[in-house]
């Protein structure tokens, strides 16, 4: 296996699949929505436009959202709060790993670290604040897209066209999300007790097969 590949093989592999699981949604999505408009005497769509329409884009940053929310509350979450035994949480007997960083550089250590104070501070946070903007960019894009798929169907059944602002107090919305973040925000925390005591050979996200289910991170 080329060396490219083998140092690179865990994210050309969750790419292909993404990208294997969005073309899926993107066909099945199409069926059903031109199902359900022969059924009501629409005209059907075309694979692209569907692609194109606020329908499939709202249903794509729905996903997103949330699980950007996931991995940013877990990220900043991890960072201050515990679970003993857990290969998922840092041990609540040791010192913080990144305590006094100023004193740990290296001349190796990533170039905005040497920058000062306010970008050490902001490079150290980058992560969370990073996975927390993607997910503001994917709520707004699920917001927007959910209001104007919504606006369209208003108008088919002779109805006022809703507002963008207006259908951020919509029920339906907030239905999108809420069932999304509450899978997110278990399937996490099912993750952080399972580690206690079950095993994935090899995996870094699994502490050793032998180790002690009292220890606490991989």
């Amino acid at each position: 296996m080329p060396k490219i590949i083998k140092d690179n093989s865990l994210t050309i592999i969750l790419i292909l699949m993404f990208l294997a699981s969005l073309v899926g949604q993107w066909l099945s999505g199409w069926a059903v929505e031109n199902e359900n408009l022969t059924r009501h005497g629409g005209e059907a769509l075309s694979r692209t436009a569907y692609l194109r329409g606020p329908a499939f884009i709202s249903s794509v940053f729905e996903n997103w959202e949330s699980e950007f929310l996931q991995m940013s509350m877990y990220v900043v979450l991890t960072a201050f709060l515990f679970q003993r035994g857990s290969s998922e949480s840092n041990d609540p007997d040791k010192p913080p790993r990144d305590e006094h960083l100023a004193s740990r550089l290296k001349p190796d250590s990533p170039s905005m670290l040497h920058a000062g104070p306010a970008a050490r501070w902001l490079y150290a946070h980058s992560l969370g604040l990073t996975l927390f903007l993607l997910f503001l960019a994917s709520f707004v894009l699920h917001w927007v897209n959910s209001a104007k798929a919504a606006s369209a169907e208003a108008l088919e059944h002779g109805e006022k066209a809703i507002g963008a602002f207006e259908y951020l107090g919509d029920p339906q919305l907030w239905f999108e999300s809420f069932q999304n973040w509450q899978s997110e925000f278990l399937s996490t925390a099912v993750l952080v007790v399972l580690s206690i005591f079950l095993r994935q050979k090899n995996s870094p996200e699994s502490k050793p097969v032998a180790a002690p289910h009292g220890q606490t991170g991989a």
